[in-house]
């Protein structure tokens, strides 16, 4: 029944809430429980960051309640800085600030000014010491204007760095950093700030500090105003590595700097950029002043010192109080001194160049840079500046020491040394211009030869190659701004190496495979008693093996006698290394005269178990010179030896270490593409012993020899098994038939067989041993055959046809008188004169029959006598007398007798 409403407007109320009585209980539930945990969520995090702001304030407060104050005399004035020799006592200089002058903010132009502004904090004026748009804008600017163009800190967070704090990378330094950069705002104005880091901030080797120092050091400017807008964009740039961007040393990264400078002042409204064209067209060499003040003792080494603290901590050297504590050998860096002087070696010119670099392999500390020769206080550094081509010296880098460790090649690699090119089809040849054939990677790199470096590189690869070398420290493929290339595997670069880098590289072959930066500073203590740890940790560069395998086979480079560098040998040091030359090109030849054989550069790189002495040779310029003479070439090796010798000496001299991952095995010397082990008919000049990657050594016996002594058996098996001989002539004055067998050896049994045309036969050995017969009264007229078998000599016949008898000579029918029997001589032979020459065959020299008896008959000839020839006929002869058939007295024939037939000449099978 249904329910009765008083109007619809009620029916309509009473199914609304029939509905929401209707509801499920549970969705109200739902929605008070959305929102309680809304609200819980909103009061968790209020009072988390309630919590968290209270903590991060009494962080803040706690991490600079130490924080040095702001002192007047710490930011204007400089305290200098001692520089320790490697025993920690010894100070070798003491670097202040005597070489600073000081100017007022009035005194600086706005040129320079705004190009230091421009370069290192373009919103100086607009923030309160901490810049944070800055720090999120400078990751956009270095990838519009390139790596470097502008940094994060403020000029005022550097005026605090260089002034307070030590530069350890932790947070505490860096909110200290901030608060004093606040504090020093909210104390000294601006252009106070600025004056204080254009005053403070350093420049260059030799002590440059201060703008107005750098003005003077390289422009010869004493007023700052005399600067032009190139110059100060120049310096401008320089804070930000003063080494890799001097103008002196490296113009092509200094005018890219001085570029990116003018840019930035362009991009900023301090100059038009007609105005930065302009500047960027002077050359930036252009107006630099002569370097003519020359260096004090160990300032080419403190140069290096002050450089890398520089880098690694930012740290004013010149005024900020520092204890630096270095690597450098005092007796060692005396004695480079004076090498480099002329008083150990005798250098062919003044212009003649040379650096080198002492490095001790375990630490890979540098204990003695030479620099060079007549070197200017922050001139060139011939050790640690220079780049250039290695040459030969690169090739266990990038060549052998990859394809031992990524192939696990031996000592022993079979390679072969022939015609040959790069994958793009261009020819390569060897230094001597010919090629070996077969030889060992050992014996390759012992004769530096070119052609097998190649084909190293390439079984490897360019990719793991450049990957090997850079893990040594070198600059490859787009590090260094050259596309990584075939021509590298055999020192082909375009830029180069320097000394210290490649010594870096040779040190981990010496250091069991382990890779160590070369450095020359081991820690630095700051004023307020901090102490920074400089010194590079070590990393594994290659496996033990391809370390030891490597160096082994660069000590066949000094101890082989095909070894390049012999000269370099040291009796009682264990030295392994290599020698590298870097030709002219056609063009450079061309432009400067340079004859052939004239080089530009000249390595020796080496080492002991202790040390690593790295030495380049040549001219600064093409146009100084060239090295020609053999003198010339063989310096960079006789520098290493005076070197070598003297830091080894009073040093234990060990050998190199070979690791439980190689093995040592006799090997037969490479003659094809296998390395095999040596027979028991291997001769010993033909045994050498290699090293192996444990697992890898041959298992192969090689079967050269053995052919070799089975062919050698076999001849002289063949020399002394002589085979059988027979011989059988007429006798007339015996009339007998004379045979004679011989030959084979002591178990040769011998059967002769005789048979004559009358059909008489005979055996007359049979079975027996070397020997002769006779036959007696043979039938006149009668051919007589034999034959001589063997059981191991062969066969051999021989046949006699015997003279018939004489006759009378008939009488002339015409009347003669008594006593006129006589003949003419000319008319005919006298019958005493017919056998006169038995056994000869005349006007036959090529013939292989009988010889004349006058020389005798050569029983290893197997030849056997002719029998008797038949009377000549008169007038054939032409014989006059003298015993000599066939002439006339003079020694000329007058007619030539007839060959022999076929029956009359003996036979020989």
């Amino acid at each position: 029944m249904s329910d009765n409403y008083r109007s619809r407007e009620e029916r309509r109320r009473a199914m609304n809430d029939n509905k929401q009585t209707n509801k499920p209980q549970g969705n109200k539930k739902k929605e008070k429980k959305k929102g309680g945990i809304f609200r819980k969520i909103v009061a968790a995090v209020f009072i988390l960051g309630i919590i968290g702001l209270i903590a991060g304030v009494g962080t803040f407060f706690a991490l600079i309640s130490d924080a040095p104050k702001v002192d007047d005399s710490v930011l204007k004035d400089s305290f200098s800085s001692k520089i320790y020799a490697n025993d920690g006592k010894t100070v070798i200089k003491e670097v202040g600030g005597e070489k600073r002058t000081y100017v007022q903010y009035d005194e600086i132009p706005q040129t320079v000014k705004n190009a230091f502004i421009a370069t290192e904090d373009v919103r100086f004026y607009k923030h309160h010491g901490i810049d944070f748009y800055r720090i999120g804008g400078a990751v956009v600017a270095n990838f519009k204007e390139g790596f470097g163009s502008e940094g994060a800190s403020t000029i005022t967070q550097q005026v605090v760095k260089n002034s307070f704090l030590s530069p350890e990378k932790t947070v505490k330094r860096k909110v200290q950093e901030m608060w004093l950069s606040y504090q020093l705002e909210r104390k000294y104005s601006k252009q106070q700030i600025l004056e204080m880091y254009l005053n403070k901030i350093y420049f260059s080797t030799g002590e440059v500090y201060g703008i107005a120092k750098a003005a003077e050091t390289f422009y010869g400017v004493t007023d700052l105003n005399d600067l032009t807008i190139d110059q100060a964009a120049m310096l401008a740039g320089l804070p930000k590595a003063p080494s890799t961007y001097n103008p002196y040393k490296n113009p092509e990264n200094a005018t890219k700097r001085r570029n990116t400078v003018l840019n930035l002042m362009a991009k900023n409204g301090f100059i038009t950029q007609a105005e930065a064209d302009k500047a960027k067209q002077v050359d930036v060499q252009a107006n630099l002043v002569e370097q003519n003040e020359k260096t004090s003792k160990y300032d080419v080494f403190i140069d290096q010192v002050i450089e890398e603290v520089q880098e690694k901590t930012d740290a004013n050297v010149s005024s900020s109080g520092l204890e630096i504590y270095t690597t450098l050998d005092v007796d060692a860096q005396d004695y480079v001194d004076q090498l480099m002087n002329n008083e150990i070696v005798t250098f062919p010119n003044d212009k003649f160049q040379a650096g080198l670099v002492v490095l001790n392999n375990e630490t890979g500390a540098v204990e003695a840079i030479g620099g060079g020769r007549n070197r200017v206080a922050g001139g060139l550094n011939f050790a640690t500046d220079i780049e250039r081509q290695p040459g030969s010296t690169i090739k266990p880098v990038l060549d052998y020491g990859p394809a031992v460790e990524y192939l696990k090649w031996s000592t022993a690699e079979p390679i072969k040394d022939e015609p040959h090119q790069y994958s793009n089809g261009t020819q390569i040849r060897n230094y001597s211009r010919n090629y070996k054939g077969w030889v060992s990677a050992r014996e390759a790199l012992g004769r530096s030869l070119n052609i097998p470096a190649l084909k190293a590189f390439q079984a490897v690869g360019a990719d793991k190659a450049q990957e090997f070398g850079e893990g040594l420290g070198l600059e490859l493929g787009e590090s260094s701004g050259e596309k990584f290339a075939e021509a590298f595997s055999i020192g082909g670069f375009t830029e180069g190496v320097t000394p210290m880098e490649l010594a870096g590289a040779y040190s981990a072959f010496a250091n069991e495979g382990m890779f160590t930066k070369p450095y020359t500073v081991t820690k630095v203590k700051f004023s307020d008693g901090t102490e920074l740890d400089l010194s590079p940790k070590p990393k594994r560069a290659m496996q033990d093996y391809t370390a030891f395998m490597v160096t082994d086979m660069m000590k066949s480079v000094v101890e082989a006698p095909y070894g390049t560098a012999r000269a370099a040998r040291v009796p009682g040091l264990d030295i392994a290394g290599k020698t590298g030359t870097s030709n002219f090109s056609a063009k450079e030849k061309a432009s400067f005269n340079i004859p052939e054989g004239g080089v530009k550069d000249v390595w020796f790189s080496g080492f002991t178990p202790k040390y690593t002495v790295s030495v380049w040779t040549g001219y600064e310029k093409n146009s100084d010179g060239y090295i020609y003479s053999e003198n010339e070439k063989a310096m960079a090796k006789n520098i290493f030896k005076q070197v070598i010798t003297h830091v080894s000496q009073g040093e234990e001299k060990g050998s190199f270490k070979q690791p439980d991952s190689v093995v040592k095995r006799a090997v037969e010397k490479v003659s094809s593409k296998d390395v095999k082990k040596p027979s028991g008919a291997t001769p010993k000049d033909s045994i050498t012993y290699e090293y192996f990657v444990r697992g890898t050594e041959p298992t192969k016996v090689s079967q050269v020899f053995v052919e070799k002594e089975k062919e050698k058996e076999k001849e002289e098996k063949e020399e002394k098994e002589e085979k059988a001989k027979l011989t059988a002539s007429f006798s007339e004055g015996s009339n007998a038939i004379n045979v004679n067998w011989s030959g084979g050896d002591d178990e040769t049994e011998f059967t002769v067989n005789m048979t004559s045309s009358d059909g008489a036969s005979q055996t007359l050995a049979d079975k027996g041993s070397a020997g002769s017969t006779s036959i007696p009264s043979p039938t006149p007229g009668a051919t007589y055959s034999f034959i001589l078998s063997t059981n191991n000599a062969g066969s051999a016949s021989a046949s006699v046809k015997v003279p018939q008898t004489a006759e009378e000579e008939p009488e002339d029918d015409s009347e003669s008188e008594p006593g006129d029997e006589e003949q003419n001589p000319d008319e005919g032979t006298r019958p005493e004169d017919e056998n006169e020459n038995d056994g000869e065959e005349t006007d036959q020299p090529d013939s292989e029959g009988p010889q004349n008896p006058d020389q005798g008959q050569q029983p290893d000839q197997g030849e056997t006598e002719n029998s008797s020839e038949p009377p000549s006929q008169p007038g054939n002869n032409g014989n006059n007398g003298n015993g000599n058939n066939g002439t006339n007295g003079n020694g000329q024939g007058n007619n030539q007798q007839p060959p022999a037939t076929p029956d009359q000449q003996t036979e020989n099978e």
